[in-house]
């Protein structure tokens, strides 16, 4: 039955990704806000129903059994578990919007690129997050300790967030950026949506490609704290997966809706802060005072609120977040010798 969860929710993002690119978004163009917002709204309904499915696939599973440590004990508690760690990486998404919106800046990656940007970027998101918690639960199961070396990374990370000062972007010193150039020549221009062009007989990258090395770096650096965050909510790697995918596959949508307004959100560092610093605590002291998911769900939700409210209430000054359709000029690469990979 558990193999049969895992094949199927699998089939339901193959599904919906084959219908992202090959039906809605067959070719470059640009998102509008009142877009996002719709898709925004119908990927948080996914998630919602399918905390439906959750609580009738864990109701037979855990009746009458009592569940490990860190397990859910009954359907209605697995419901919670899932809608908590769902919150903390949709929350924790926020921040990683900055970082794209940062990148696309820098970059001055048009409007109608940005969409296959993203979407690549969140098949990667989906491949990486699969491998860090499969690992991540491996070492929860054999190494109980390793619950201490996770709680004191979200502490590190909530102090990064509230000491941390904004560098920009270094290209030239990104590990994933470098390795691509001495593997494959790169050309520092776009090519409408390609990755690659052929120039010469050789193969190239192009602007494009480095860009989504980036999104591809800064959701890495991301999913250290967001798995850590999502398995000190519950030990199930099935709970943990479903919550994380259903946020990051939001992403995309939620960045074309709010980038624009990101920098209005001024309370949004100290809502994160909070967030990280209190999942940090509740896995540290897990093992003397145990924290109920219904109140851990209460916490992060209300922080989120809170957040969201001050901001509103007081905001800050206008964002930069998305380019505006006016790329810096590139240079003419298509020709005879030319063609696109």
């Amino acid at each position: 039955m558990t193999s049969l969860l895992w094949v199927g929710f699998l089939a339901l993002v193959l599904v919906c990704l084959a219908f992202d690119l090959g039906v809605f978004n067959r070719a470059p163009r640009i998102v509008r806000s009142r877009e996002a917002f719709f898709w925004t709204g119908v990927w948080v309904t996914l998630a919602v129903c399918f905390s439906l499915v959750i609580y009738y696939t864990f109701e037979p599973t855990h009746a009458g059994v009592v569940a490990a440590k860190g397990y859910p004990q009954s359907a209605s508690e697995a419901v919670q578990m899932y809608f908590t760690a769902w919150l903390v990486e949709y929350s924790l998404s926020l921040d990683n919007i900055v970082v794209i919106a940062l990148i696309f800046t820098q970059f001055r990656v048009p409007l109608s690129l940005q969409h296959r940007v993203l979407f690549w970027g969140v098949l990667g998101a989906i491949v990486m997050r699969f491998g860090f918690i499969a690992a991540g639960s491996a070492l929860l199961a054999e190494l109980d300790w390793i619950r201490y070396v996770f709680g004191a990374l979200l502490m590190l990370a909530a102090a990064r967030i509230l000491f941390g000062k904004d560098e920009g972007l270094a290209p030239e010193r990104n590990l994933w950026v470098r390795i691509a150039r001495r593997v494959v020549p790169v050309h520092d221009y776009f090519d409408g949506p390609s990755f690659f062009v052929r120039q010469d007989g050789r193969l190239h990258a192009t602007r494009l490609f480095i860009v989504l090395l980036l999104v591809e770096g800064s959701d890495l650096l991301f999913a250290v704290d967001s798995i850590p965050a999502a398995l000190a909510i519950t030990n199930d790697a099935f709970l943990v997966f479903t919550s994380n995918i259903f946020a990051v596959m939001g992403l995309r949508s939620l960045y074309f809706a709010i980038a624009p307004l990101i920098e209005r959100f001024r309370y949004l560092k100290m809502s994160l802060v909070f967030l990280l610093g209190f999942v940090g605590a509740k896995i540290i002291i897990h093992d003397h005072v145990e924290i109920p998911s219904g109140t851990t769900l209460a916490v992060i939700a209300a922080t989120i609120a809170l957040g969201a409210i001050a901001s509103f209430l007081r905001p800050g000054g206008g964002g930069e977040g998305v380019v505006e359709e006016h790329p810096a000029p590139r240079r003419r690469v298509r020709g005879p010798e030319t063609e696109r990979s």
